[in-house]
């Protein structure tokens, strides 16, 4: 998708209202989270916003089942290193539509049926409004299906693996940017009738630290004014939270990341941050708020640090091409060669979608990041099969 222009519409009257009681400017995290969720107004918490190919944006599983019969295996092999008598659950945070959890539920019974009868799939979902989607569509799903946050599921922990995709690139962040010798926070300010990116206050000195590891202190030229970038400070809390959720067992990543040498380069003058509409993409994210869908990059050194300080054992990561490839996606396409004919153009749809989940600069450019906890040495030790070396 390519961008388009950056443009200002009018100010929606929740949203005024919200700004006018905050002395007309919050801090750009607090009207990412509004946007995104609140449970009215928001574009994930309305459940306005709409996930496929006639939706506002595309994802790996809502090209078709492709995506998760590539993934089952990789979750068969966690799951299947606890003992048979012991329940499993298979968690899914932020599912979007509910269709890769299906998909995936289905790919389990139909390939490991043990394990899938000793597996629950279990949704964290903070918005009502698509959870009411993906109750709909998991009504028939061959696993027993339950609704639950993570301070709900710390009262009893479980086993097995969570799964984060396209999830933690939605968690607001804290924009900055460089004016004078520091750096400042950047905010919404209500102008009249629009609204505007301004810096608001220097950074809390507590995020020097971590601007110091990350190569942005000290200041010199290769940043020039105006130049701003993301934090993610929601990250800790919530790799804090799952991690609580889950008494052992493995965390799965898998979003659009890059290393901070990349991220935090001079060159990227503007950041990450990108806004999603009806297969549309704008670097401007003050466009027709509630109706758009935010997202910024993680940092992969801060995504690690923060899953660490939270609990988390970190196995390694790749881009999505290489662990599709590594669990069998060549082998998938020279199988589609050999079908049968006078199912051509299913097996051409197969062979587009397969394409598109490797393509370098699209979505086969997603990092897979793993993590494990609560499991004694010998097993973290096991290379995740995604990290393995393609069969030939």
């Amino acid at each position: 998708m390519k961008p388009t222009p950056s443009g200002s519409t009018a100010v929606p009257s929740w949203l005024r209202e919200r700004l006018v009681r905050s002395g007309g400017a919050v801090p750009f995290r607090d009207y990412m989270e509004w946007v995104l969720h609140d449970p009215e107004h928001g574009a994930y918490g309305s459940g306005r916003l709409e996930i496929g190919p006639r939706g506002d944006f595309v994802t790996s599983p809502s090209l078709g089942a492709e995506f998760a019969r590539l993934l089952a295996p990789q979750l068969a092999q966690w799951l299947a290193r606890w003992p048979e008598d012991l329940p499993l659950a298979l968690v899914e945070t932020g599912p979007g539509e509910g269709e890769l959890a299906l998909q995936l539920a289905v790919a389990l019974a139909e390939g490991w049926p043990a394990l899938a009868a000793r597996t629950e799939l279990v949704l964290v979902e903070p918005n009502d409004g698509m959870a009411s989607r993906q109750r709909q569509r998991l009504g028939a799903a061959p696993l027993p299906v339950r609704w639950a946050d993570f301070a709900a599921l710390a009262r009893d922990p479980l086993r097995g693996v969570v799964l984060a995709h396209e999830v933690l690139d939605a968690l607001a962040v804290e924009r900055f940017e460089r004016r004078g010798d520091r750096w400042w926070r950047q905010g919404v300010v209500l102008r009249d009738d629009h609204l505007a990116l301004e810096a608001l206050a220097p950074l809390p000195e507590v995020l020097d630290h971590q601007l110091a590891e990350l190569g942005l202190l000290p200041l010199d030229e290769r940043r020039p004014e105006g130049w701003c970038s993301e934090l993610h400070p929601g990250l800790g809390p919530w790799l804090a939270a799952c991690s609580g959720a889950l008494a052992e067992g493995f965390l799965l990543v898998i979003d659009y990341a890059h290393e901070a040498r990349r991220y935090y380069a001079p060159q990227r003058a503007r950041g990450t941050l990108m806004a999603y509409r009806r297969q549309q993409a704008s670097d401007d994210p003050l466009r027709e708020p509630g109706h758009w869908d935010l997202t910024a990059h993680l940092c992969l050194e801060s995504l690690e640090a923060a899953a660490r300080v939270g609990g988390w054992c970190p196995l390694g990561g790749c881009r999505q091409g290489e662990a599709l490839l590594a669990l069998g996606l060549a082998q998938r396409l020279h199988a589609l060669q050999a079908g049968d004919p006078a199912r051509l153009a299913e097996l051409l749809h197969r062979r587009e979608t397969l394409l598109r989940l490797v393509d370098p600069a699209g979505l086969g450019d997603f990092r897979w990041i793993a993590f494990s906890r609560g499991l004694s040495a010998p097993e973290t030790e096991a290379e995740p099969l995604f990290l393995s070396s393609p069969e030939a």
